[in-house]
C-alpha cells in the first residue's frame, strides 16, 4: 500500500509523480493570478530569508495574501533543525493530497528543501519549487519558469557568494532591520544538518554591509540586528580584514542607527574585543546569545562543540566583567544520546552559575546526514520530556529572581507593540527585556522612551512610562 505522500501520479497534474517530469508544464501564470502566501518556520534568518523571497515577489508585481486560500503561488519556508519543524512543512504539504483539483503553485523553500532535495517531489508529487536559501538570487529565474508553466523547478546551489543578494528585501517590521553577514558553518556540531542544508561559512564584504546599512537608517530604521550562524564568527573578504568587533563598531557608527543586536555566537570564536566594543559604543546592544547546548564537557565532546564546559564559563565570565550588564541567553539542548543524570546535572549546575536572564531548550532529536543520528544509548522519550521539564523549571525560578532585581529601575524601550486596550505598550530593552506598560501618550511605536519598571514576571517585565 502507498505511504501518504507515495503516490504514483501527480495529482495537479495527472502526469507520472517524481523528478524526472521536470520538462512537464502547468498554464502560465498570468498577471491576475499572480498572488502569494508565504508561511515560515524557524529561526530570524529564516524570517529574513521569508522578506527576501516576499521581496523577490513584490517586485515581480506579486501581491501577498493573507491566507492560503487566497493565493495562486503557496510557499513554505522550512526549518530543519528539529524534527517537529520539519514535520510541520509535510504535515502543510499534506493538505493538499486532499484536494487533487486545486489550482495552486506550491513551493517548499529553505533548510527542508535543501536537505531533502528531489525527494519532494516523490512525497509530495503537487510541489512545483524547491529552492535552498542558497538559491534565492536565483528566484527571479525559477519563478520566471514557473510562469512560463514549467512544473518542476529546483534551486540547491549552497557554496555560492550571491546568497547575500536578491533584487529586492521586503521587511517585515518597520523599525528593525535583519541583515545576514555570514551564511552557512564550518563547526561540524554532530548534531546539526546546518552545514548540509547552508553549506559552508561564507562573510560579505563591509563595505556592502554597510552600504546596505545605509541605505536602511535612510529608510528610517533605527535598530539593525546582524545574522549568521556562527555571527561572531564574520571575517571580512575584503583586504581591509574588518573583524567582527569591528564591523559592529562601524555599523553602530553609521548615522540614524540607535542600535545593533547579532545572533547568533559561536562561545569559541567570542572575544575580548566584543565585549570592549560592547563597553564603548552605547549603539551596540548590552546582549550576547551565546548557545552552551550542554553543561557536561563529556556531552559537548559528543556534540563536536570545540569548547568545554570550564572554557565557556571563561567566556562567560569575561562577559561579566564588562562595565555595562550584558544581558546572556542560550540554547540547550537535553536527551542527547549518551548523556547520563550525572551529564543533565552538569547542565542543570550550569544554569545556576551562568544565571541566564533566558534559555531555549529543546529535546535532542536525530536530523538526518548528522554523526550523531548513528549515536549508541538514546536517552528515551519519557526521560527527555522529564529533564526538559525540570531545566525549563529551574530556569523559570531563576528568571523569576533576576526580573525580581529589575523592580524600580529604568530602561529605554523601542516600541513594537501595542494593546487594543487603550494606554498599553510593549516593547524591548537594548539588554532585550520585554516590557508591559502603561503610557497617556498615543503613536508610541516606533520611538524611544523611558520606562520604569513596577512588576516582574518570570519571562517578561510591567512598568510605566516615565514622563
Amino acid at each position: 500500500m502507498p505511504q501518504p505522500f507515495d503516490i504514483g501520479i501527480d495529482a495537479l497534474t495527472g502526469f507520472p509523480a517524481g523528478p524526472h517530469t521536470v520538462a512537464a508544464t502547468i498554464s502560465p501564470l498570468h498577471a491576475d493570478d499572480r498572488t502569494f502566501y508565504i508561511e515560515t518556520f524557524g529561526c530570524q534568518m529564516n524570517d529574513h530569508d521569508s522578506e527576501k523571497v516576499a521581496g523577490v515577489l513584490l517586485g515581480r508585481g506579486y501581491r501577498q495574501m493573507e491566507s492560503v486560500d487566497a493565493a495562486k503561488l503557496v510557499l513554505y519556508n522550512t526549518c530543519s533543525i528539529r524534527e517537529k519543524a520539519a514535520q510541520k512543512v509535510f504535515s502543510r504539504l499534506g493538505t493538499f493530497r486532499k484536494r487533487p483539483g486545486h489550482p495552486k503553485i506550491i513551493g517548499v523553500l529553505g533548510c527542508v528543501a535543501q536537505q531533502e532535495g528531489e525527494e519532494i517531489f516523490e512525497r509530495a508529487p503537487w510541489v512545483s519549487l524547491v529552492c535552498g536559501s542558497a538559491s534565492y538570487s536565483k528566484l527571479p529565474e525559477l519563478i520566471a519558469e514557473l510562469e512560463s508553466g514549467n512544473r518542476r523547478v529546483m534551486g540547491l546551489d549552497k557554496d555560492t557568494d550571491e546568497t547575500f543578494e536578491t533584487e529586492i528585501t521586503r521587511r517585515d517590521n518597520p523599525f528593525r532591520a535583519y541583515l545576514t553577514i555570514i551564511e552557512g558553518c564550518d563547526k561540524a556540531c554532530s548534531y546539526c544538518v546546518v552545514p548540509f542544508t547552508r553549506g559552508p561559512e561564507r562573510s560579505r564584504a563591509s563595505a556592502s554591509v554597510l552600504e546596505e546599512v545605509r541605505k536602511l537608517a535612510d529608510a528610517g530604521y533605527s535598530e539593525i540586528q546582524l545574522l549568521g550562524q556562527t555571527v561572531n564568527s564574520y571575517w571580512d573578504p575584503l583586504p581591509a580584514r574588518m573583524s567582527f568587533a569591528e564591523l559592529l563598531v562601524a555599523v553602530a557608527g553609521v548615522p540614524g542607527i540607535r542600535r545593533v543586536r547579532f545572533t547568533t555566537s559561536y562561545p569559541r570564536d567570542f572575544g575580548r574585543d566584543i565585549v570592549e566594543a560592547i563597553d564603548s559604543v552605547p549603539e551596540l546592544c548590552e546582549h550576547v546569545h551565546l548557545p552552551v547546548q550542554s553543561g557536561s564537557t563529556r556531552i559537548l565532546r559528543a556534540m563536536r562543540r570545540t569548547y568545554t564546559r570550564e572554557g565557556y564559563l571563561e567566556k562567560i565570565a569575561m562577559i561579566r566583567t564588562a562595565r555595562r550588564p550584558i544581558g546572556i541567553t542560550s540554547d540547550i539542548i537535553v536527551g542527547f544520546p549518551g548523556e547520563t543524570e550525572h551529564d543533565f546535572e552538569d547542565t542543570m549546575s550550569l544554569l545556576d552559575a551562568v544565571q541566564y536572564d533566558s534559555i531555549y531548550a529543546f529535546e535532542y532529536s536525530p536530523r538526518p546526514h548528522t554523526t550523531a543520528q548513528n549515536l549508541p544509548d538514546a536517552v528515551p522519550e519519557e526521560e527527555k520530556h522529564r529533564r526538559l521539564a525540570a531545566l525549563n523549571d529551574r530556569q523559570q525560578e531563576i528568571q523569576m529572581a533576576r526580573n525580581d532585581a529589575l523592580i524600580g529601575q529604568t530602561f529605554e524601550i523601542l516600541v513594537d507593540g501595542a494593546s487594543r486596550r487603550p494606554g498599553q505598550w510593549s516593547g524591548r530593552s537594548s539588554s532585550n527585556r520585554i516590557l508591559n506598560f502603561t503610557s497617556p501618550q498615543s503613536n508610541l511605536l516606533g520611538q524611544y522612551i523611558d520606562v520604569r519598571v513596577t512588576r516582574a514576571a518570570p519571562n517578561s517585565l510591567v512598568g510605566e512610562q516615565v514622563v
